[in-house]
């Protein structure tokens, strides 16, 4: 502040001596702007502070070394060693006390580091990596679950149980019972098993939801017989068993599901085999290249995808795409004769140009009955055009009316589509 009293003082001396302020601002190495707002607040308020972010200001109303002590010692007091700024500033308006705003304790918690985590609650985790089961091949993860279908009555269902392979899709078993419970899921894990020869060499991961027939211990000892591990969903996540979910929903939404209710049990056992065996033999899945789960099961899919290339090679083949013109418009470097029309964004900026030149057209006629009906002292100008190559000053009150009078229908449509200018070269023919 003491330069800037200084700068302005060198400023009234030379301004006394009949220098320019531009000579001083140079000399002091500052704009003429900031001499006068120097000036201007030296004169209002007797000096000129730092108006730049960042830099440092003096604040009337900053804490003094004892106040801020005293922040210092509240937060460190017993009482308040675990409780956030809010309460403490709350708990001591009730005492009639008051040390310090809210944010002006964070922010003295925060230049003392004293913002630390204050308590003994347990402090906040960081995301924990979301658990991937990988398979390449059959039998790696398996997925499985228990869904409902009505039964005869409203309020009763029953329960259908199903797995299924990751990696080929396919249906593994399915069953349906009256109830839910963990001693039919384990017999029936043991017969999936000894039809599918899963034995402890396989180390096949079984996945599944956090329900009771899948968390309980007959189960788990099953499965550790059997060679399989357990894995499950994370808690309080919905989707993590989404193969499951996704199967149940194309069961559910398929055309040959019932509109109402199933009469009985057997009913229901009939209709679930039909839907495994469409699923497995007919279903085309999009998560594996459209073949069903047991061409994929089975280890037939890569010949079928080997045939489907070479029906598709053979198509482009028989049919070559058409050369494509260049991207600098230069169209006598494209060979004349095309297959077929030319693709539909090179029509439509075909149909885009010569929309904007009739527009052109048509307003430049518009802007010339204009110049000529409404000031008729300029018309012999429109009408003299002058040499090629000459310069005229347009001088004319309308600019904007007289513009297109002046030059051919050629140059009215390449001006209008630019910037207006000031000065025109008018090129006409001779």
């Amino acid at each position: 502040m003491e330069d800037r009293t200084n700068a302005i003082d060198l400023l009234n001396e030379g301004a006394e001596a009949g220098l320019p302020m531009k000579v001083i601002a140079d000399l002091l190495g500052v704009c003429r702007r900031t001499l006068r707002r120097w000036r201007l607040d030296i004169s209002e308020q007797g000096f000129s502070v730092d108006r730049r972010k960042g830099a440092p200001r003096k604040v009337a109303h900053k804490f003094t070394v004892q106040e801020r002590q005293k922040v210092i010692d509240t937060i460190n007091d017993s009482r308040f060693a675990d409780l956030p700024p809010g309460q403490i500033v709350a708990i001591l308006a009730e005492e009639q006390q008051y040390v310090g705003s809210e944010m002006t304790i964070y922010r003295i918690m925060r230049e003392e580091r004293l913002l630390n985590h204050r308590g003994r609650a347990r402090q906040p985790r960081k995301p924990r990596a979301v658990p991937m089961l990988e398979a390449k091949g059959i039998h790696q993860v398996l997925a499985w679950d228990i869904t409902l279908v009505p039964g005869p009555i409203k309020g009763h269902y029953f329960y259908v149980y199903m797995v299924m392979d990751v990696w080929s899709r396919r249906i593994l078993g399915a069953e349906v019972h009256d109830v839910e419970c963990s001693k039919l899921a384990t017999d029936f894990f043991d017969r999936v098993c000894r039809d599918e020869g899963l034995t402890s060499d396989a180390a096949a991961v079984l996945h599944s939801d956090n329900g009771a027939p899948m968390r309980s211990i007959k189960l788990a000892a099953k499965m550790r017989e059997l060679g399989i591990s357990l894995s499950f969903s994370r808690p309080g996540v919905s989707n993590d068993n989404a193969y499951a979910e996704s199967l149940f929903k194309t069961m559910k939404y398929h055309q040959s599901y019932p509109m109402r209710r199933f009469r009985n049990q057997d009913t229901v056992r009939c209709w679930i085999e039909s839907f495994v065996e469409w699923y497995n033999s007919e279903h085309r899945h999009s998560g594996i290249k459209y073949v069903t789960p047991n061409q994929r099961h089975f280890g037939e899919a890569d010949a079928i995808c080997a045939v489907r290339q070479q029906t598709y090679s053979k198509a482009l083949m028989e049919n070559p795409r058409p050369a494509q013109p260049p991207p600098n418009g230069d169209r006598d470097a494209v060979p004349s004769i095309y297959p077929w029309p030319m693709n539909n964004r090179a029509q439509y900026t075909a149909s885009r140009c010569s929309i904007q030149a009739s527009r052109a057209d048509n307003n430049a006629d518009r802007y010339r009955h204009v110049a000529l009906s409404a000031e008729p002292s300029y018309a012999s100008i429109s009408q003299q055009r002058p040499k090629a190559g000459s310069f005229t000053p347009l001088k004319a009150p309308c600019r904007s009316t007289l513009l297109p009078a002046l030059l051919p229908e050629t140059l009215v449509l390449e001006r209008f589509l630019s910037k207006p200018l000031t000065r025109l070269e008018l090129l006409t023919s001779p």
